[in-house]
This record gives structure tokens, C-alpha cells and sequence, in this order.
């Protein structure tokens, strides 16, 4: 598996390497829903969390730790998504730290960006995409569940997020086998929604 920082999109979104000029429509999109990240998100990007989880992006993809991508939707940077883990030996790798601004949440955005994402990894030799979601968050369990990847089990007490709350994470993935069934549901679910 070799993953890399490339553009990738479709007629919904545009997925593309991360860049100071994503910032601000970023920092906007995070501050636009800040009870979000105080109850379901292990870290803040709201408010003056936003500037050293920039830096710690950064820093994370310059040390080939993660691969950030900005959402784009009509030129404009609604959100984030990445690859927040990998490893090449064994051909695994982890979509998470995913974000988009509350006007575009529910619609195409979320199965048309992980339709995008999860195809690159594929392509690019994966075996295995894992997905790991905050039990408390069944808004995102369900969407996670509707892009077709399956539960796998709970990890108890798996992380202490920026509040101090201790989090149970439920873990979904699909595997390489099941990518093409997956795959064409989610293109199906995609060809439903209106050109935008």
C-alpha cells in the first residue's frame, strides 16, 4: 500500500492536500458548530483551539503520520478529512478526523468525500479501511454504517478526549472484497442526489 497526498473528486466534492489557503474557510467551517467538539470530538478545532490543531496537523503530515485533506465544495473549504493513520507493511489504513460545516452535513458531501477517500486507499493497495467513531456519537455511527462498512466491536475506554471525558470507540472497516459491492451502492446512493 502507498498512499499519497493527491486531488481527488467527483460532481459533489473536490478532496485536496491541505494548504494555508484552506485555513480560514476551515477555521470558520469549525467555529460554526462548537458544542460539537466539546461533546464529541477527542480535540477542539473551535476558537483558540483552532490555531495549535493547525500546527499539529501540519506537523503530523509533514511527519508522514497522517494525510489531511480540505473538502471543497464550490472553491470553498467546508471541512476536513484524512487518512489519520496508516500503515503500508500490512496494508491498513484509518479514514477519520472528519469535519464539515453544519450546512452540509446529511446531504452528498459525507458519501461522496469517503466514496473518494476509500477508493484511493483501495487503489492504492489497501486491505483494510477502518473507520473509529466516538460511541456517544450515533449521528456518525449511522453514517459510517450507511457508507456500508461494517461494526466490528467496541474499544472500551480507548481514549481521554480535550474535556477529560474517557470515550468508549466503536471501530467499523471494509475490507478489499467488499469494496466493489460497497462501492457500488455508494455510487448508486450518489446518482440519487441532484446534480449540484
Amino acid at each position: 500500500m502507498r498512499l499519497s497526498v493527491k486531488t481527488l473528486e467527483n460532481r459533489f466534492v473536490r478532496l485536496e492536500a491541505f494548504t494555508e489557503a484552506h485555513k480560514e474557510d476551515l477555521r470558520a467551517a469549525c467555529d460554526a458548530d462548537p458544542d460539537l467538539w466539546t461533546n464529541l470530538y477527542p480535540y477542539s478545532m473551535a476558537g483558540e483551539h483552532f490555531d495549535p490543531m493547525w500546527k499539529r496537523m501540519a506537523a503530523d503530515a509533514a511527519a508522514n503520520r497522517s494525510i489531511h485533506f480540505a473538502v471543497m465544495v464550490a472553491d470553498r473549504c467546508i471541512g476536513i478529512t484524512c487518512y489519520s493513520s496508516f500503515d503500508e507493511v500490512n496494508a491498513v489504513c484509518e479514514v477519520g478526523g472528519t469535519y464539515y460545516h453544519p450546512d452540509f452535513r446529511g446531504g452528498a458531501v459525507n458519501p461522496a468525500a469517503k466514496r473518494l477517500i476509500m477508493g484511493d486507499a483501495f487503489a492504492s493497495g489497501a486491505r483494510r479501511v477502518a473507520f473509529r467513531v466516538d460511541a456517544l456519537n450515533l449521528r456518525s455511527q449511522a453514517a459510517v454504517s450507511k457508507l456500508g462498512a461494517v461494526r466490528e466491536g467496541v474499544l472500551r475506554q480507548d481514549r481521554v478526549t480535550w474535556t477529560g471525558r474517557i470515550r468508549d470507540t466503536v471501530v467499523f472497516s471494509v475490507l478489499k472484497p467488499e469494496w466493489p459491492d460497497v462501492r457500488d451502492r455508494l455510487d448508486a446512493r450518489l446518482s440519487a442526489f441532484p446534480h449540484p
